[in-house]
């Protein structure tokens, strides 16, 4: 059977679609390709968050497109995902050689699409079109990749699309509105990975915190996602929760509270702010105020002293001035955040915010982007150098990408911790106490906790 190798681009949704379209693909006979290099299917999974992520992925099946015609003119080429859900068949009257176009709600009709290229049935596909119940196909895993090695973690989506239509984000046109699955199927899927080792779940959605909102009621005081969590949590040898990406609206008080009664929910939120300017805050239509954002991290620090926080930021947006900028540097400082992830504004088709006024000049988005990246890794650094003498609690998941001599593990809070250990330790729960910090990585002894 054909060998197919899928190279994904963005977020976590795109990897976990990624593993379940490699899951599928490998159920129906194919094999999975160590590299592109000797694939008989290349299919990019792309993102259309930032300009910067399309052009990339442009550029590299251009540059697939002319070394394939050269010397393997039979490779199947194929995007995924969300520039190929917005821009559908442009990608192939741009790029002729690209024989697949598959969306976001069609990820499941992958191989039947292949099957039909690879037996001469059809010359080109494109498939963009809704699906209902498409938020429930994406369900198989690889835990194992090519190797013998036990997967400790997973991702699980229980939700795809979004409603929240942020001025910023094109994810509502290319993901859809929110649909999500229902508690049993997602308990279902978790035994499931569980069973096979996975020590670790995320759940996944665009807006996760979001879940089940049309389809489900408060029971006793909580909502549809706080209902999943108390669900998931009941799985026998299940150790920890976590999720991604929640919106600050989703935090309400049932939410809060779960960190500080559900022991496998860990002391990590992942908030994203996106600026510390009410004035942006609004034109972004995020829904809250710096003082609301500010409200919520004082509620789970309450809960979780210990909790670790990270969040997203833009920097650039149309019309941001000096003051606009210093509110969102304020408010780093207050905070206080372990990390964060910041975003020069990029223009994207058909978004409110693209056609604002203000638009700012790239250089004024490299400054404020460096300036702020700064007080992030200045602010980040004193909370891992903290962390130097202490003991943690890890997950040992395998060996440290940077060095595969040792092996790395995540606190509760997230934070990666490197060690000198081996594969007998992978799927632990392991004490090590920290003996230096490094940049966002911390380094630790499980030795000088046993002696």
């Amino acid at each position: 059977m054909p060998s197919v190798y899928i190279k994904t681009y963005g977020c976590q949704m795109n990897e976990r679609d990624s593993e379940a379209v490699a899951a599928q693909l490998v159920a129906k006979g194919y094999t999975l390709a160590v590299s592109e290099a000797v694939a008989d299917v290349i299919l990019l999974n792309t993102c259309s968050v930032r300009d910067a992520a399309e052009q990339k992925a442009i550029g590299k099946m251009q540059n697939l497109a002319a070394e394939m015609r050269r010397n393997r003119p039979d490779v199947v080429l194929g995007f995924m995902g969300c520039m190929a859900q917005s821009r559908g068949q442009q990608l192939i009257d741009k790029l002729p050689d690209v024989d697949l176009v598959i969306g976001t709600q069609k990820f499941h009709r992958t191989v039947e699409h292949l099957d039909d290229i690879l037996a001469g049935k059809r010359a080109k596909v494109v498939d963009v079109g809704a699906e209902q119940g498409s938020e429930g196909t994406i369900r198989e895993h690889i835990l194992n990749g090519n190797t013998a090695e036990k997967s400790v973690t997973a991702f699980v989506s229980i939700m795809q699309g979004c409603n929240q239509y942020c001025t910023f984000c094109i994810v509502p046109y290319t993901r859809g509105e929110e649909r999500s699955r229902t508690i049993p199927d997602i308990v279902a899927e978790c035994r499931e990975l569980v069973a096979r080792g996975v020590k670790e779940i995320t759940l996944l959605g665009q807006i996760v915190t979001s879940y089940g909102k049309r389809d489900l009621p408060l029971k006793d005081g909580k909502s549809a996602f706080v209902q999943l969590l108390e669900a998931v949590h009941e799985i026998d040898g299940l150790e920890r929760i976590r999720f991604t990406s929640p919106h600050p609206k989703g935090y309400g008080d049932d939410l809060v509270e779960a960190y500080g009664r559900l022991p496998k929910l860990v002391e990590s939120a992942h908030l994203p702010v996106q600026s510390g300017s009410d004035r942006l805050l609004k034109l972004m239509h995020r829904g809250y105020t710096r003082e609301r954002y500010l409200g919520i991290i004082a509620k789970l620090r309450r809960v979780q002293p210990a909790m670790g926080i990270t969040t997203d930021i833009i920097v650039g947006f149309p019309g941001e001035t000096e003051l606009d900028f210093e509110a969102t540097l304020s408010l780093a400082r207050e905070v206080q955040f372990d990390n964060a992830f910041i975003f020069k504004y990029s223009p994207r088709r058909d978004t409110p915010a693209a056609d604002m006024a203000g638009q700012l000049p790239q250089e004024v988005k490299e400054e404020r982007n460096a300036r702020l990246l700064a007080l992030v890794n200045e602010i980040g650094a004193r909370h891992y150098q903290r962390c130097v003498g202490c003991r943690a609690q890890i997950l040992v998941e395998g060996p440290s990408k940077k060095n595969p001599a040792r092996m790395m593990g995540r606190t509760r809070s997230n934070k990666i911790v490197v060690f000198d250990g081996s594969e007998r330790h992978r799927g632990q729960l392991m004490d090590v106490q920290v003996t230096r910090a490094g940049s966002f990585t911390l380094y630790g002894d499980p030795a000088i906790v046993n002696l």
